[in-house]
């Protein structure tokens, strides 16, 4: 008998930890071994690509890479057999179940680890595989009912004949029929909108074809009001000169007449 109840072994994921014999419940199993390091170290190292890092508190980390880490050889289970837990500085890992020779030994890696690594490639455990694998069945069979579901109802109005396609044909052609009001309807609304359209342009140009009107005509009768005057100006003038002149020729008629009377008494 080996000193380990256990062995490493190929598994679906890889390399995994297969018990060897009968194994308790509550049994130790081993230690996470490998250097303490820091949290920023750790972080560092992360980002490197080592996935082995396991956090002891806020300030410890203990990076189990190296191979004499028999641990780090067991896999993830959502519904693990082993556990882990930490006891001062040190991780020790000890079985949940009683485990069957050959059976393979997993534990839970967190639910951090679970969230960045394993989530978002579809965890690999033997419950998550049966869990999806009942998802398709169940997809499956729906897709069968459903088929199944239409199959009969397109027998039953096969079985119907004449008149599920005499219906099917009113249908048809009811729809057809609306479709056509409607088409007509909307293009009924499109030439009244454009004739209403039309007219209100028409009424706007002859609205500015009669303001133009209203104001040459206002402007003609504006001229001739001004040319009017100007002709009672100039005959109001003439009057005056033909006045005056008149006056004078009397004037003059008279002072010729004075003279001559003048002229007259002289000689006698």
């Amino acid at each position: 008998m080996s000193r380990r109840p256990f062995r490493v072994g190929r598994s679906k994921t890889g390399l995994g930890l297969f018990a060897t014999e009968p194994i308790k419940k509550g049994q130790f199993l081993a230690y996470y071994r490998g250097p303490k390091i820091t949290a920023a170290e750790s972080e560092k190292r992360e980002a490197r690509g080592n996935r082995y890092l396991y956090e002891i508190n806020s300030r410890w980390v203990i990076d189990g890479s190296p191979r004499y880490n028999i641990a780090r050889y067991g896999n993830h289970s959502c519904r693990p057999n082993a556990e882990t837990d930490v006891r001062g500085h040190k991780v020790l890992i000890r079985t949940i179940k009683n485990i069957k020779p050959g059976e393979e030994i997993t534990y839970h890696y967190g639910k951090n680890y679970f969230d960045i690594y394993l989530r978002p490639i579809g965890c690999k455990c033997d419950k998550c595989i049966e869990k999806r694998r009942k998802e398709r069945s169940a997809k499956i069979a729906e897709t069968k009912r459903r088929k199944a579901l239409e199959a009969r109802k397109a027998a039953k109005l096969a079985a119907n004949g004449v008149a599920a396609s005499g219906d099917a044909a009113k249908a048809v052609q009811s729809s057809s029929i609306v479709a056509s009001v409607l088409s007509d309807k909307k293009t009924a609304l499109s030439k009244s909108s454009q004739a209403k359209k039309v007219k209100k342009t028409r009424a706007k140009a002859t609205t500015t074809k009669t303001a133009s009107k209203s104001k040459a005509a206002k402007a003609k009768a504006s001229k001739a009001k001004v040319s009017k005057a100007k002709a009672l100006k100039t005959t109001s003038k003439t009057k005056a000169g033909a006045a005056k002149a008149k006056t004078r020729t009397k004037s003059g008629s008279t002072r010729t007449a004075a003279s001559k009377s003048k002229s007259r008494a002289t000689k006698r």
